[in-house]
């Protein structure tokens, strides 16, 4: 039993299979693709970039590692693990993706939740160069590569887990690469996540989205699980990675900026939704 890089990978330009040699991923027609020296793959073509560098900024991918790793989340990574991994058979052989796999918790956390008891040959893809690059850096037993979750650069329907969290979910591209009876998991805040922290930095909060009670076409339903806790931070670095690692440190205005780096410590509630769906 182990973990291994997935090597189902397809071609970005033209769909066929790569293949690995040595330290480039060739197709049949002659596209090559390089492995840089920290060990991820860029199978993003230029045309397919929206700008010059897509994706989360090397300051934000700091942020998230650092925070991340602390363990301030490690009761989401459980409850995706969980999910994910269920109650295996001996023997049993996952191939696991993560759409917007960021730095790599998630399939680090997954890998060690794994263990001994099952073969996971797994991927992670991420727009950002930079967030792949720091998930190479920490572990090199997956697949990393920088792609766009609209277009994988991967085989169809040759995955058994797609993880999507708090992500950008391309539907009809999970549902192509999962095999029949796969599973996606979905990771979305609740109404609640990080609540403290939005009414100090927003004049006022919008209503929590609610979540949609029709699975999305190709997929259905298999049970939605509700992870709440209330995370303490105690130190100003704290407090500023968490916005760091956000979307809210690019929405926020001056004001309500200003109003979190004045904070020391932060009481904050973490509310995440975890949706699993079966490919049909």
């Amino acid at each position: 039993m182990s973990i291994a890089p997935f090597q189902a990978l397809a071609c970005p330009l033209d769909g066929d299979p790569l293949l690995r040699d040595g330290a480039v991923w060739r197709c049949a027609a002659g596209h090559s693709f390089d492995v840089a020296r920290q060990g991820y793959t860029h199978l993003l073509p230029v045309q397919n970039k929206r700008s010059r560098d897509p994706g989360d900024s090397k300051e934000m991918v700091a942020a998230r590692r650092r925070f991340l790793n602390a363990g301030f989340y490690q009761p989401v990574a459980d409850a995706v693990s969980q999910a994910v991994l269920g109650h295996p058979q001996p023997g049993t052989v996952i191939n696991c993706l993560d759409a917007g796999c960021g730095e790599g918790y998630y399939l680090r956390e997954l890998a060690a939740a794994a263990g001994e008891r099952l073969s996971m040959f797994m991927l992670g893809v991420d727009i950002s160069r930079w967030a792949v690059l720091a998930a190479a850096k920490q572990d090199l037993r997956p697949n990393w590569v920088v792609a766009s979750n609209a277009g994988l650069p991967v085989l169809p329907q040759t995955i058994d887990r797609l993880l999507c969290l708090f992500g950008f979910p391309v539907y009809a591209e999970f549902a192509r690469v999962l095999k029949p009876g796969g599973e996606l998991l979905l990771a979305e805040a609740g109404a609640d996540h990080l609540r403290e922290l939005r009414e100090i930095i927003y004049p006022s909060l919008k209503p929590g989205r609610a979540p949609s009670k029709a699975a999305p076409e190709g997929f259905f339903h298999l049970g939605t699980d509700t992870v709440r806790y209330t995370l303490d931070l105690v130190a100003v670095e704290q407090v500023t990675d968490l916005l760091a690692m956000t979307p809210h440190l690019y929405r926020a205005g001056a004001v309500g900026l200003a109003k979190a780096a004045a904070l020391k410590t932060l009481a904050v509630t973490v509310d995440v939704r975890l949706l699993r769906f079966g490919r049909q």
